[in-house]
């Protein structure tokens, strides 16, 4: 699997390359195209696909911080106060001048332009018909992810579809019902249908059918179009391509990437030059690792973890959390001295030192799972409930709790494997609608938490549920923090902008 990975890895390097990274290129010229010469052949337009891919990573290069803004905005994380911007975000006390904000709107634009590019440059170009549409709807899907994150982020923004000049690129917002409908729907739709359910080993980590159904499902959830959500995610629950894994800690393993639970997983390899390997494997570390110990779980994530009466937690907390005196990696005890602003650390996102070849760990392999099969059983069940089949969308939150206690049954290394602990995690058995919603709600909370959700979720359950989520966020207004500010120096450039 891994040189499969590699090999992917190394054709985004090869395009940078041949965009003109010339600190790489020991002879003069050799690998550099001008524009009008390089969108010519299949294997050009295969090179401009894989860099329509890169924005997605979370390498050094890039500095996503999406974690910032679907963690350390919520009520699930909290952040050391050393590094102002992100802490500034933690407080809620948001000005446009916030780079977080400037990283993300260039990030995100930055992987839309590319995809816009593949869109204008590809189709011309004689090449394999097959080969020429799968790009094309890769494209499209990458192009819908950016701008759902765009618009989850930032709220209303402008849309752009093709390759602009800078003198071109005075243009209004448009409304988040507009680009749900005619950009995001749209393009998935379109990919789902000409996308292939799966590919050959040299090609893991392209976007896949399935990928695009899911997002669409999302797409859908986010809009309370109950019903649209529910037929699409049954197809992907129905279609039986996905399947939980029975170690739930096996989807942040490096050595489990791309598993049967991995619906879209963003691929990250270590050792590369340039980098593209991850970098929050470092951000999230103790200090003790060399790490940075951002993104801290709180203690209210902490107590949303079921226990039994006899003491025995949820393993989904232990899998997620670095708590005082249980152990980490390698062996070794956490301490909660490691996590100087709650006493926590997230370890999802962790690859033990063991595993890292240079000292400083921001050059991971382990990959960033952004759709999870489990994901899709809780929209699915989310939307079950909307539309009054409470009884159905149990089933599959159950499925949820069925996977996370038999984790007993499964993980060698939980105290009293081979026995369910008495009462841990029992099937949810109201049928109420509003049981229902709030035990999805929980369970979408301690099943995906540290996983870049949280505070989407948030926002879109309305404002009595974020409100008495973000309690101890008192200057939480849910109308002004419901979306965050266009950066300053975007309204500065683009006078267009309201």
């Amino acid at each position: 699997m891994k040189k499969n990975i590699a090999r992917f890895g190394w054709i985004i390097f090869l395009f940078l390359i041949v965009a003109g990274c010339k600190k790489f290129i020991t002879k003069d010229i050799v690998g550099q195209y001008p524009e009008t010469e390089f969108y010519k052949t299949q294997q050009q337009a295969i090179l401009a696909i894989n860099a329509a891919y890169q924005p997605l990573a979370f390498s050094h290069s890039n500095n996503n911080r999406l974690w910032v803004f679907g963690d350390v905005a919520s009520d699930d994380a909290e952040n050391p106060i050393d590094q102002p911007d992100i802490s500034l975000i933690d407080q809620l006390n948001i000005t446009p001048i916030n780079g977080n904000l400037e990283v993300m709107w260039s990030l995100l634009y930055e992987g839309i332009t590319r995809c816009n590019i593949v869109l204008k440059k590809v189709p011309p170009i004689d090449m394999d018909k097959n080969l020429q549409l799968r790009i094309l709807s890769e494209a499209k899907f990458l192009r819908s992810w950016y701008y759902f994150e765009l618009i989850n982020i930032f709220g209303d923004v402008p849309v752009i579809l093709e390759p602009l000049n800078s003198d071109q690129l005075q243009i209004t917002q448009s409304a988040i019902k507009v680009i749900f409908e005619t950009v995001i729907e749209a393009d998935l739709l379109d990919a789902a249908t000409h996308l292939p359910d799966s590919y050959p080993a040299t090609d893991v980590g392209r976007v896949t059918k399935g990928a695009a159904t899911a997002l669409l499902a999302k797409a859908y959830l986010f809009q309370q179009k109950w019903d649209k959500a529910v037929s699409t995610a049954e197809k992907i629950v129905q279609g039986n391509q996905y399947s939980l894994m029975q170690v739930y800690s096996q989807n942040f393993n490096a050595k489990f990437k791309n598993n049967k639970e991995s619906v879209f997983e963003v691929q990250h390899l270590s050792g590369q030059d340039p980098n593209i390997g991850n970098e929050l494997n470092q951000l999230f570390a103790p200090h003790t690792e060399n790490g940075y110990f951002f993104n801290e779980p709180t203690q209210s994530f902490v107590n949303e973890f079921e226990k039994t009466n006899g003491g025995v937690y949820d393993p989904r907390l232990d899998y997620t959390v670095g708590r005082d005196s249980m152990p980490w990696y390698n062996g070794i005890l956490f301490s909660k001295s490691w996590a100087p602003a709650t006493g926590y650390l997230t370890k999802k996102h962790q690859q033990p030192v063991s595993e890292i070849s240079i000292p400083l760990k921001a050059d991971a392999n382990i990959n960033y799972v952004a759709i999870r099969y489990a994901d899709v059983l809780l929209w699915y069940a989310e939307a079950l409930n909307e539309i009054g089949r409470s009884s159905d969308a149990l089933v599959q939150l159950n499925k949820i709790r069925k996977r996370a206690r038999e984790n007993y049954l499964f993980d060698i290394s939980l105290p009293g494997f081979g026995t369910i602990p008495p009462g841990l995690l029992p099937d949810v058995t109201s049928v109420n609608p509003a049981d229902v919603r709030r035990a999805i709600q929980h369970e979408r909370r301690v099943e995906l938490g540290f996983e870049f959700h949280r505070y989407f979720d948030l926002i879109r359950w309305g404002p009595v549920y974020a409100k008495a989520a973000m309690s101890d966020r008192p200057n939480f207004n849910y109308e002004v923090h419901k979306h965050f500010p266009i950066p300053q120096i975007e309204r500065d450039r683009n006078k267009a902008l309201h």
